[in-house]
């Protein structure tokens, strides 16, 4: 699993490469925020295809797999249940250790469907 911790202020758009750098993936689904040249080059030197829309004010409009970009669904709503997890959403832990257990934590629980 590969994960970065950031402040909180920071453009989520610009750590993409280096997320993208550590996984072994054949698609990369993405919302218009990451249509930037630096990702989409990025995937298409490691031969990884991106499901992302084009932003609406880019020139040259892209095509991308609509069933697939569906699918985001799923990661969207995983996120959502983290962040109803009171210690994450707040971040109470104070080290990046505890917080990535934290994660982890309610991933695994999430992922048995324990709550």
């Amino acid at each position: 699993m590969t994960y970065q911790i950031t402040s909180g202020p920071c453009l989520n758009r610009i750590q993409a490469c280096t997320l993208i750098e550590g996984i072994d993936a054949h698609a990369v689904l993405a919302d218009r925020a990451y249509d930037t040249n630096d990702t989409l080059d990025h995937c298409k030197a490691r031969e990884i295809e991106t499901v992302i829309p084009s932003k609406r004010n880019r020139k040259e409009q892209r095509d991308y797999d609509r069933c697939l970009y569906r699918l985001r669904h799923f990661l969207e709503n995983a996120f959502l249940h983290l962040k109803r997890w009171r210690g994450i959403a707040t971040r109470y832990a104070k080290n990046t250790d505890s917080f990535a257990a934290e994660v982890q934590i309610r991933c695994l629980i999430l992922w048995a469907n324990i709550l």
